[in-house]
């Protein structure tokens, strides 16, 4: 063989090796931090899940960043927390009853994504008040300090079959 192809083979060798993903699991003191970022995710998912239902504008005030925006279910685009919490002030965003399911959680540093479906029942003012909804969301979280907030949020309701 060729000198040239011989260090070819070796530096290509190389790249490989070095771009191979590691088969090693991660040390138990990360796996640690991400059950434990998980948790507090899931747990802010809930606090703001009840505090949506209760219209607990001050809970929701502590979780939702001011940059929170929303991708509605109206198709429209709410695009900080004042104009968010301006609809719900106007009653467009009230419920009887409110279940949500988380369905998947990643983390990625200091973000979260949590994808999953909800059940809401309107009332007052709200569109199909009265009405059961299905909904499919999506939330992106983001950890400010050491609390995790919200930043975004897209729901779209499902039609019935």
């Amino acid at each position: 063989m060729s000198r040239n192809f011989l260090v070819a083979l070796f530096l290509l060798g190389g790249c490989v090796a070095s771009i191979t993903p590691s088969s090693s699991s991660p040390p138990a003191a990360a796996q640690s931090n991400v059950a434990s970022d998980e948790a507090a995710v899931r747990a802010a998912e809930e606090q703001e899940r009840i505090g949506v239902l209760n219209q607990d504008f001050a809970a929701l005030e502590r979780i939702w960043s001011e940059r929170f925006s929303v991708n509605t279910p109206l198709n429209t685009v709410s695009s900080d927390r004042a104009a968010v919490l301006a609809v719900f002030r106007q009653g467009f965003a009230q419920y009887s009853a409110f279940d949500r399911k988380v369905e998947y959680v990643r983390l990625e540093g200091d973000m979260a994504i949590v994808m999953g479906g909800e059940t809401v029942v309107p009332k007052g003012n709200a569109p199909k008040a009265g009405q059961t909804v299905a909904r499919r969301f999506t939330h992106l979280w983001q950890r400010e300090g050491s609390t995790w907030r919200l930043i975004a949020r897209h729901a779209n309701d499902i039609p019935p079959a």
